[in-house]
């Protein structure tokens, strides 16, 4: 709490809260969405076991809708990496330094993460535990690195994109938005899937770029927002009622047609309609904001996002593995009255082993050192008087590359046997190499 309070008494007037507030509530929003989703089972035969609520219970999948908010991230994210690229370059700044920076806040905890998940994962080896469980688990907890992954692709892009936006302003949405619109056509009306999959990167740079124009001032104002709010949600009513797409906005499992699997224009309308929301409730919420109790609240969340983030499913699966062998929570039918009832005590527990997890690894993400080339800038040299301009940069690329891909490889694994370290060996590998890569690199001098 110490921290807090220093935080909070530091914040300078000019602190934008609102996009604070923005980035805690979508954490949020994410952690509650995924707890409440997740159904266990457990019996003697079978052992522990779980699937998503969503596939049996089809009412709740409209409620997705409000729990699916990493667009509201990414457009969180493109103001605030907007602002930050900007700010280095006019201090002189390159890109391969504000990379270093940006991405090592990112995957400092990320590997604390994926390092600890490796090592519980083979002494459960070693003691002795059914290697398909522990493969099953490590898929489980690892189920957050999909978001980080995409989040970092753009991440990565920002010194090339940020720039074609200063040029170009809402003409790069435009293109991005119909690329979307060319895939979606293609896989719905010609049956061509391989297309589809460049919506990943497609609709995520699209919302990005939308915060690049927020952070600009040049998103409409209040009477705008409202008619964008009502004009996305007609849109989005029109493509998941008449259109071909399902009107879950999270994966359902079983189903043919995903909106994130990949993402389609139903999901970058449901961006388009917090985008406008956002801007809408901006006003109230800032004045709201100006007390000290719920902007202390907004630091205390923001502080431990990343943790937050990147542990609270396996707050689930140490749960599961000490409230259900035992009998200690009941399995009534899912989504029952019941099983809804449970679900009060089951988050409880849930927000207990969260906070313990917390306590562990959140000094990860406040202490761990970035990368050493993070402040340098492009006239640096190293110790023996090398010049870096070229040689961080490209150890750079690779090293994001390696890491990235890395944490692709183990998104896209299934919950099956993948190794003593319950993730994909290849993809482990991967990702600790170029890590590797960008914590060893040179540290250049200012000339």
């Amino acid at each position: 709490m110490r921290q807090v309070r220093r935080a909070v008494e530091l914040t300078p007037p000019e602190r934008d809260r609102y996009v604070d507030l923005l980035r805690a509530l979508a954490i949020t929003m994410v952690v509650l969405g995924h707890w409440l989703v997740v159904a266990v089972t457990y019996s003697d035969d079978d052992g522990l076991d779980g699937f998503s609520a969503l596939a049996t219970v089809p009412w709740s999948r409209p409620l997705t809708w409000l729990f699916q908010v990493m667009p509201l991230f990414f457009l969180v994210g493109g103001y605030v990496n907007g602002a930050s690229f900007d700010g280095r370059r006019r201090d002189g700044g390159d890109a391969a330094g504000w990379l270093l920076r940006r991405a090592g806040r990112l995957l400092g905890p990320t590997t604390v993460f994926v390092v600890t998940v490796a090592g519980c994962a083979l002494v459960a080896r070693l003691l002795g535990a059914d290697p398909e469980l522990v493969g099953t688990a490590g898929w489980l907890v690892a189920i957050p690195l999909w978001f980080l992954t995409a989040y970092l692709v753009v991440v990565v892009l920002t010194p090339l994109l940020y720039p074609l936006h200063r040029r170009a302003g809402w003409l790069v949405v435009a293109v991005l938005v119909g690329g979307v619109a060319v895939a979606d056509t293609a896989r719905f009306a010609f049956d061509v899937e391989q297309v589809a999959y460049a919506n990943y990167l497609l609709v995520w740079l699209a919302v990005h770029q939308v915060g690049f124009l927020w952070r600009d001032g040049r998103l409409p104002g209040r009477t705008g927002a409202a008619v964008l709010t009502v004009a996305a949600l007609l849109v989005l009513l029109w493509c998941t009622v008449v259109g071909p797409y399902p009107v879950s906005m999270v994966t359902v499992p079983g189903e043919e047609v995903q909106n994130t699997a990949p993402p389609t224009l139903a999901l970058l309308s449901l961006a388009a309609t917090q985008t406008g929301l956002a801007l809408l409730l901006r006003p109230p919420v800032e004045r709201w904001l100006r007390g000290r109790r719920p902007w202390t609240l907004v630091v205390a969340v923001n502080l431990v996002a990343l943790t937050v983030f990147l542990w609270h499913m396996a707050a689930v699966v140490v749960a599961a593995g000490v409230l259900y062998p035992p009998g200690l929570l009941p399995q009534p039918a899912v989504g029952s009255a019941e099983w809804l009832l449970w679900r009060v005590p089951w988050l409880g527990c849930l927000l207990v082993v969260l906070l313990v997890l917390v306590l562990v690894f959140s000094p990860a993400e406040r202490g761990l050192p970035l990368p050493r080339g993070a402040e340098d800038t492009a006239e640096g040299r190293g110790a023996g008087g090398v010049r870096l301009r070229g040689v961080r940069p490209a150890v750079t690329c690779v090293g994001l590359g390696l890491a990235v891909a890395g944490l692709l490889g183990i998104t896209v694994s299934g919950p099956e046997d993948h190794g003593p370290f319950g993730l994909p060996g290849a993809a482990l590998l991967a990702y600790l190499v170029g890590i590797g890569a960008l914590w060893l690199l040179p540290r250049g001098r200012a000339d």
